[in-house]
């Protein structure tokens, strides 16, 4: 019988994971006991997905406040730091910032506005026209911001950042001074150490401080990437891409996760012998359409994966070519046609209209992205995914 599903992604339960944990084990252990249970085999090419949060947590990799601070004290100065462009986030941000504020006397928190770098609103579009301020040129002190827009809570968290990390900075035992300004340079008015702590944009916003003259400038990925007394650290990524993991803590970023997926992959292959791809996966990269915030809050979608996930996908559109090559085709015949172009197109289809919308993304931010959707963030229980049939074509 000609098959009739295309990809399916499955979330995997698996235990709690604790720090020490076999996780490699465990991920092989859970998905093959997954496919016992619902009676799936496994084929080549199958993806099996784990979210780096489990990764991390089994690693121990964690760092406590006070370790933040150490690393912010010595490699800033300790006295009047520049804490710039930081995203809205009591899970993301709020603890890395009571360290980054213990490592300091003076903290000047400067924020971008309307939005921070992932969409998280400080102030409605529409209310910068209706008071006439010009994100791009304009400087607001926080009383000038409060004149303007009085006390704004966040529509999803109903927090009032502003105030929220004001209050983290003081009872962090640090001054705070607050200016929203979308221009790196304006942060120079008030010091010359700067840590940047925007994400994406991290390497540019470095750039225009260093040449302005800033006499040091660390971004988050900075912090953090070697250990401080005996806490964990990221050496690619520093405090970029951790989490809340209790008032004192972050769970950073998982490392080695190289070795981890080239393990996973080997020990599927011995149980299934099949060539199984493997990847760590954090946040997916997709724009909510009514907060209009963006997921990707981690540095990189994967930090690691089986060589076999690299690259872009080749797609032809299948709409297009049935409008337009084979438009005079129906049933069987437009089918074994357009079979016949998938079976025989162009190993490179880049700039050709016959591959236009058809997402030409990183695999790795395509297939984390629904793996990120198919394990929510909340108390699904499947912090591994396994997507089956993701490279298929109608052709098979």
């Amino acid at each position: 019988m000609e098959r009739l599903v295309g990809t399916v992604s499955r979330g995997v339960r698996a235990p709690i994971i604790r720090e020490g944990d076999n996780l490699v084990q465990i991920v092989v252990d859970s998905v093959l006991a997954a496919g016992q249970s619902e009676g799936f085999s496994f084929h080549d090419r199958d993806v099996v997905a784990v979210t780096e949060a489990v990764v991390a947590r089994a690693q121990g990799n964690y760092a406590h406040i006070n370790d933040i601070a150490a690393d912010v004290k010595v490699k800033l100065g300790g006295e009047t730091i520049g804490v710039i462009f930081p995203i809205l986030s009591r899970n993301r941000f709020s603890v890395c910032l009571k360290g980054i504020a213990r490592g300091a006397k003076k903290v000047v928190l400067m924020l971008s506005f309307p939005a921070d770098e992932v969409g998280n609103h400080l102030i409605d579009e529409d209310l910068l026209d209706e008071k006439g301020v010009n994100p791009w040129s304009d400087v607001l002190t926080e009383e000038k911001y409060r004149e303007l827009f009085g006390r704004v809570l966040h529509p999803f968290t109903g927090v009032d950042y502003i105030e929220f990390y004001s209050e983290l900075i003081r009872e962090s035992g640090a001054e705070v001074e607050i200016i929203l300004s979308n221009n790196p340079k304006t942060i120079l008015d008030y010091t010359d150490k700067v840590l940047c702590c925007d994400i994406h944009t991290r390497n540019r916003t470095k750039r225009i401080l260093k040449k302005a003259g800033a006499s040091v400038v660390l971004g988050l990925d900075d912090i953090m990437t070697e250990s401080v007394n005996g806490s964990g650290f990221n050496p690619n990524y520093g405090l970029l891409g951790s989490n809340k993991a209790t008032e004192e803590t972050v769970k950073l970023f998982p490392k080695d996760c190289d070795v981890f997926v080239s393990e996973v992959a080997a020990l599927m292959k011995e149980k299934t012998g099949k060539n199984i791809e493997v990847m760590v996966y954090g946040d997916g990269a997709f724009k909510d359409p009514v907060g209009k915030i963006w997921e990707l809050a981690d540095p990189v979608v994967s930090p690691a994966y089986t060589p076999g996930l690299e690259g872009t996908p080749n797609e032809v559109k299948l709409k297009y070519l049935a409008d337009n090559n084979f438009a005079s085709l129906s049933g069987d015949a437009l089918k074994e046609a357009i079979s016949d172009y998938i079976r025989n197109k162009d190993a490179d289809l880049k700039g050709q209209m016959v591959s236009q919308g058809t997402t030409p993304r990183r695999l790795t931010d395509l297939i984390g992205s629904l793996a990120d959707l198919t394990s929510g963030s909340g108390d699904k229980g499947t912090p591994i995914i396994l997507i089956q049939g993701y490279f298929d074509n109608y052709t098979k």
